[in-house]
């Protein structure tokens, strides 16, 4: 069976094969999510936001242990989150880009200051 995951803020949407996990979906949309451990839950680096987990199996403990109290708040490892039905992933600003706006946002109110 086909499940369709879609990826925010690309709005990038692909159809996989049920069993597939996010990481692995998100390759095959030729998007990169940066992982250290090849999958395994050892490096947390694959997190990603999913508002509603029914369209993801059940987790295992595993990424429980890992997460720590973050499931609650939508938090899933890419790696170990199993699309079972339709999803859709919100993948978490890059870091890089993200110190950059920040850094430029500051130096707009600096500028207001002056």
């Amino acid at each position: 069976m086909d499940a369709e995951v879609v990826f925010l803020p690309l709005n990038r949407t692909i159809k996989v094969k049920s069993g597939t996990t996010v990481l692995q979906a998100a390759r095959k949309a030729g998007i990169a999510i940066v992982t250290r451990c090849g999958g395994n839950a050892a490096c947390f680096m694959c997190k990603v936001n999913i508002a509603d987990c029914s369209g993801l199996a059940p987790m295992k403990d595993n990424e429980r242990r890992k997460l720590a109290g973050l499931e609650l708040t939508g938090t899933r490892l890419a790696c170990q989150a199993i699309v079972q039905r339709a999803v859709t992933v919100e993948l978490p600003p890059d870091p890089l880009r993200a110190a950059i706006a920040k850094q430029l946002k500051q130096q707009e109110e600096d500028d207001l200051l002056w």
